[in-house]
């Protein structure tokens, strides 16, 4: 509840399109969760009330996939934003889904790695690309 639920139209359009061309389609209301415990509660209570659930990392997509064309309930993940793991040994990393390409490379700074891939710019999730197969 509280700062992490609102149904104000501002964020609710905010919430309703990326940077395609995509007319603007706003959800129901918007979510941030903060923890996968909290993305679960909310994806079963969704589930069980036939709700759409639509994802929105960092509004950078080109595809319109945060439209909510049927509405419902959009979960920005954009405080989901650790770096959870980082094996310098087999060049892999974990993050969860509000980690900005800039903020990954900022972490790497200084460890001779780097995330080179990206569709838009510094502001975009890596968690976008490989969800479109660019990786």
């Amino acid at each position: 509840g509280g700062p992490n639920v609102s149904t104000a139209m501002a964020v609710r359009e905010q919430h309703g399109h990326d940077e395609s061309m995509h007319t603007c389609a706003p959800p129901d209301a918007v979510v941030w969760p903060q923890a996968v415990g909290q993305v679960q509660e909310l994806a079963a209570l969704c589930y069980r009330c036939r709700v759409p659930m639509v994802p929105f990392g960092t509004g950078t997509g080109l595809e319109g996939g945060v439209n909510a064309v049927q509405g419902g309930v959009c979960f920005d993940l954009s405080r989901m934003d650790a770096i959870t793991e980082l094996s310098l040994e087999d060049f892999s990393v974990a993050v969860e889904p509000g980690v900005t390409r800039k903020a990954l490379n900022s972490h790497l700074r200084g460890t001779g790695l780097w995330f080179p891939v990206g569709t838009v710019g510094t502001g975009a999730a890596p968690g976008g690309d490989p969800g479109l197969g660019v990786t």
